[in-house]
């Protein structure tokens, strides 16, 4: 149980289960049994299916890399890997079900689309983690979907101030993804592996990151009030990731730091995120 827990990465488990709560609870204004399964799924059950499908078939280069190994990801022994691989599908295929006969075929497209982006990233064959530049977007997608899926759970109404909520939160994402794969550049070429930070670089690659977060934080302005505030919110993200714009690849490991401050960034982020979700309740 510990090696499971562990391979969910709970430090994590927020990021992908509020973007569903929050959107299903916004639209419906209130809780009811789907949101307490639709919350429950995406808090441990998709981030155990993630995380644990990442960790079996990234075993070889993880071993590599000297920051696997704890809470940004588990190194399971090969015996393990079969039971990992097992738990997934027993912790996920219950909710899967429930949620599927309960919601729509528009959900239940979005929902497979999550689970797809979910497997592709990892799984053999597929392996979307090694293909650059669709990598960050389909890492975005594990945690944007959440969100849409919720809201169209929901019975949501998608109008221009949604969308750009939605594509802001989608270039977060993205950003978030090329910015971690920084620090990754050198163990990730050195088991054959590739990235978009192995293609652009380590500078491009947090330049691109910075422009990402910047226009994200753009786009939030053609939100309803008062969502607009929360485009300050991509500044410390700005903040971040801005000095390592001229990070060479030799010393990408540098920005391993900027990692682990993102990390805890995201929690302060989100109760300030929270805070103007509330305000939205109220005055709408």
């Amino acid at each position: 149980m510990r090696e499971l827990f562990m391979t969910s990465r709970p430090i994590s488990w927020v990021n992908t289960a509020f973007p569903f709560a929050a959107a299903y609870l916004l639209t419906t204004g209130g809780i009811d049994w789907l949101w307490v399964v639709g919350t429950i799924f995406f808090l441990i059950p998709y981030n155990l299916a993630m995380y644990g499908i990442n960790d079996v078939f990234d075993y070889e280069s993880d071993l590599l890399n000297p920051r696997k190994g704890g809470a940004e990801g588990a190194l399971v022994e090969r015996s393990r890997h079969r039971g990992i691989l097992m738990a997934c599908i027993v912790a996920t295929i219950p909710f899967l079900v429930v949620l599927g006969i309960a919601g729509s075929w528009e959900s239940n497209l979005v929902l497979l689309v999550s689970m797809l982006a979910v497997l592709a990233y990892s799984a053999p064959k597929l392996r979307f983690k090694e293909r650059p530049f669709v990598d960050s977007l389909t890492s975005s997608t594990h945690f944007v979907s959440p969100a849409v899926y919720g809201l169209v759970l929901a019975g949501a109404q998608f109008n221009a101030p949604l969308l750009a909520l939605l594509l802001a939160f989608f270039l977060w994402g993205m950003a978030s993804h090329a910015f971690g794969a920084v620090q990754d550049i050198v163990p990730d070429r050195a088991a054959s592996l590739g990235s978009i930070g192995t293609v652009l670089g380590a500078k491009w690659t947090v330049r691109g990151a910075a422009l990402a977060y910047l226009a994200g934080g753009l786009l939030l302005l053609a939100t309803e009030w008062p969502g607009p505030l929360a485009g300050l919110l991509a500044l410390p993200y700005l903040a971040n990731v801005l000095p390592y714009a001229n990070l060479n690849d030799v010393g990408s490991e540098r920005a391993h730091a900027g990692w682990v401050r993102f990390l805890w960034l995201n929690y302060a982020t989100g109760f300030f995120i929270t805070m103007i979700l509330i305000w939205y309740a109220f005055v709408r």
